[in-house]
């Protein structure tokens, strides 16, 4: 498998993880909206649920964003030369 289609396959397993985590915490979300808890409890466990949501989504969304780092022309190449340092 060639580097890019490593870094393909990586996007997309990201991306499948995504959309799994959103359609886990959006069935969380309606089960907390169908329970009969009180507004207070209700508003607790739906921030503890956004900020878990975040830490888990946020991420993996910054790696599929991040910008694909190169070298420099010439630069892989004479570091991998023999005697490079």
């Amino acid at each position: 498998m060639s580097r890019e289609e490593q870094r393909q396959a990586m996007r997309q397993v990201r991306e499948g993880l995504i959309e799994e985590l959103e359609q886990l915490y959006r069935r969380a979300f309606d089960r907390i909206g169908d329970q009969d808890l009180g507004e207070g409890a209700i508003a607790r466990l739906t921030q503890l649920l956004l900020r878990s949501r975040e830490a888990a989504i946020t991420p993996l969304q910054q790696e599929i964003e991040a910008p694909l780092i190169t070298s420099a022309p010439g630069w892989a190449a004479d570091a991998e030369a023999p005697g490079a340092p």
